[in-house]
């Protein structure tokens, strides 16, 4: 495969010649969930479901603080993965949809939200969505926009379907940072870990995330980062990338801090992660976005 990237106008990375829209539909349906790629696994251990379930409740807090209201809505899940959001959110009382190319993470992990759970290619899932007048208070897209073909279309098909007061909450993996570039310049790292094709096929950062949302017609309403385990590659005794078996103590040492940072509070830790954001720091980015009432494109 041709692993080629090119800088888009709104400023992330993408992939040259990407598969096609039925390569990459067969690829999840029949692989991704099923041979534990990316950070999907078989089983979890009771620290891990602990840790999924807080990442969830504070983004899920966070969104409630920007919304105004901790009132239960309509929650679409886009590329909802193993169900675990969409289980935390019905549990609250909310009227939760997920929409996935493959159904078997969801069925691997939280089979009793397969009734809520729609499986094929997700614009044209979208589509459906659009022409059926849906309008959700929160649209959950997590780790999906680095996975398809035209991250733009999809940040604009949603912005059909998230109500004026709602909010989009996506996350993306935070990719070819400075800090990055810096520790393969040094040669603390052998080659750009993060470029993972075919998985991902763009390759975003803080600003061009939200560049991207500003031009296809959304409001950043706040950033935040995740917990920078990065920061294990700049000390030669953590560094996972240099040397792959540092890669499990370094999971169970970010799972640790990351329940400990947890316990300080959900408006601590959002504060926490807030300003990680702030200074490009975090594993991931997620961005809570409102529809521009100026930009309706």
């Amino acid at each position: 495969m041709d692993r080629r990237l090119q800088r888009h106008e709104y400023g992330f990375l993408e992939l040259v010649k990407p598969p096609n829209e039925d390569e990459l539909t067969k690829y999840y349906a029949d692989k991704y969930y099923q041979s534990e790629q990316g950070n999907y696994r078989n089983r979890y251990s009771p620290e891990e479901h602990a840790v999924i379930n807080l990442r969830i409740k504070l983004r899920a807090t966070q969104a409630d603080h920007l919304r105004g209201t901790n009132d239960p809505g309509r929650l679409l899940d886009v590329g909802c993965g193993e169900g675990f959001v969409l289980s935390a959110y019905e549990a609250n009382g909310w009227d939760v949809e997920g929409i996935d190319h493959s159904i078997e993470g969801v069925r691997g992990m939280n089979p009793d939200q397969l009734k809520n759970v729609r499986q094929g290619n997700l614009f044209r899932l979208l589509e459906d969505c659009v022409a059926a007048g849906s309008a959700y208070d929160i649209v959950w897209l997590g780790n999906v926009l680095e996975h398809v073909r035209n991250p733009v279309d999809l940040m604009r098909s949603i912005r059909a379907i998230v109500k004026p007061s709602g909010l989009l909450v996506a996350t993306v993996p935070n990719d070819g940072t400075p800090y990055h570039e810096e520790l393969f310049d040094s040669g603390a790292i052998p080659d750009r870990f993060w470029i993972a094709i075919p998985d991902h096929l763009s390759y975003f950062t803080r600003e061009s995330l939200a560049r991207t949302a500003e031009a296809t017609g959304w409001m950043v309403r706040k950033m935040q980062g995740d917990f920078p385990i990065d920061l294990f590659l700049s000390h030669p005794g953590s560094n996972y990338v240099a040397d792959r078996a540092q890669g499990g103590s370094a999971h169970s040492a970010r799972l640790t801090l990351e329940a400990m940072i947890g316990r300080a509070g959900t408006d601590a830790a959002n504060e926490f992660y807030t300003a990680l954001a702030g200074v490009g720091l975090g594993r991931n980015l997620t961005a809570y976005l409102a529809p521009n009432k100026e930009n309706t494109l």
